[in-house]
Parts: structure tokens; C-alpha cells; sequence
């Protein structure tokens, strides 16, 4: 089983989306756990307040360091534990990344907002730091969404059976299921002869080329 620890100020954004469908059951099969620390549990502020303006000026406010910090020392406690941030000038994740992250035993997803977190807690914590793509989102849930689903799907028995990992069988870039021809505004749409074959040495060959 694998542990992810998010670090969200919006923790319903993470849990929508985890709890539903198959990384909803594999919480239930103790395939894998998530736990929430929202660092604004970890403020001295009475009013709760985990960001500041910018010192040099700027526009917006930036995540103050140390409610977050006190969360990933909460979410450590005692065991070693991967730190991830995340940033659109981190290295990119790929499905690679995903598979090396599966072997870790805990995981802990820092998600940022606003104009960024403080620059001292990458430099406390020293994160391993990755972008999702060459944009730039309102906030971290999301990123974090993406990773605890790639890589839980690495882990054994999340997907059922090992086959149903599409890197580990041969996949087309298109899938067709039925009915064997589609009408739609007069024009019949079919399945490739192939397919329906029954020859599965020539429907891996088409597979393959539609790669």
C-alpha cells in the first residue's frame, strides 16, 4: 500500500475526485490511503491566515512558509516520506516518474495557491519538484489529483489486473466497441474489418501501427 499526505488549503478539491470510481475503491481494498493537512490547522493566526503580500511588492499574496511546513512535519512524523512540489518551472512529469513514485511507501503532495508559497520552504524542505504541463493553474489540487491517479495505477491490483495497464498490452490510439456499425445522420460509420477478425496477430499488428 502506498500513503499519500496532501497539503491543501482546499482538501474537498482532492477528495471530489479520489473518493469516486477506482481510486475510491482502492481506498476501501487498502490499495492505497490518502490523508488531508490543511495548513491552516497549523497557523498561529487566530483568523486562520496562511498568506501575506509579496516582500519587493507584486501583485497578489504568497503563501506564508511555516503553516506548511508544519503540516509536512505533521504528515512526516516519524517515517520517511517523498516530498513533492509542485511548480509550472518543476520537471516534467511523465508516466516514467509515475512508475518510480509506485515503489515509494509515502508520498506527500504540497499544493500551492495564490501567487506561490514562500521560496524558504523549498529551500527547507528540499522537494522534488515537477510542472504538469507548460501552463499555469490557480492552485496545486489539481496537480495533485493527477499524480495520486497515475501513479496509483501502478500499484498492483488498483486496476484489477496487471493487463489493464495500457503501457503493459498492446493499444491502439483508437478503440471501438459496439454496435459493429454506428448511424448517425445518415452515414454508416463501421468497425474495422480487422477487429472482427478474430485474428489477433493481425489485430496487434493494427494496433501497433495505430500507435
Amino acid at each position: 500500500m502506498i500513503h499519500f499526505h496532501a497539503v491543501a488549503i482546499f482538501p474537498e478539491m482532492i477528495s471530489s475526485y479520489v473518493n469516486e470510481s477506482i481510486l475510491g475503491r482502492a481506498q476501501k481494498s487498502k490499495k492505497i490511503k490518502i490523508s488531508y493537512y490543511n495548513p491552516r490547522d497549523f497557523t498561529k493566526d487566530k483568523h486562520k491566515k496562511v498568506d501575506n503580500i509579496p516582500y519587493g511588492g507584486g501583485p497578489g499574496m504568497v503563501m506564508t512558509a511555516e503553516p506548511i511546513l508544519r503540516a509536512v512535519q505533521k504528515a512526516k512524523g516519524l517515517k520517511k516520506a517523498k516530498v513533492i512540489l509542485f511548480s509550472p518551472r518543476g520537471k516534467k512529469f511523465t508516466n516514467k516518474d509515475a512508475q518510480k513514485l509506485a515503489k515509494e511507501k509515502h508520498l506527500i503532495l504540497i499544493s500551492g495557491r495564490y501567487e506561490g508559497i514562500d521560496a524558504r520552504v523549498e529551500k527547507v524542505l528540499k522537494p522534488t519538484v515537477y510542472s504538469i504541463g507548460d501552463y499555469v493553474l490557480t492552485g496545486g489540487e489539481l496537480p495533485t489529483n493527477i499524480v495520486i491517479d497515475a501513479v496509483s495505477r501502478h500499484i498492483p491490483g488498483v486496476l484489477g489486473d496487471k493487463e489493464s495497464v495500457e503501457e503493459n498490452r498492446v493499444a491502439g490510439r483508437d478503440v471501438y466497441t459496439r454496435p459493429e456499425t454506428l448511424t448517425w445522420k445518415k452515414k454508416n460509420h463501421k468497425v474495422p474489418k480487422v477487429l472482427l477478425s478474430g485474428d489477433h496477430k493481425k489485430i496487434d499488428e493494427w494496433r501497433e501501427k495505430g500507435k
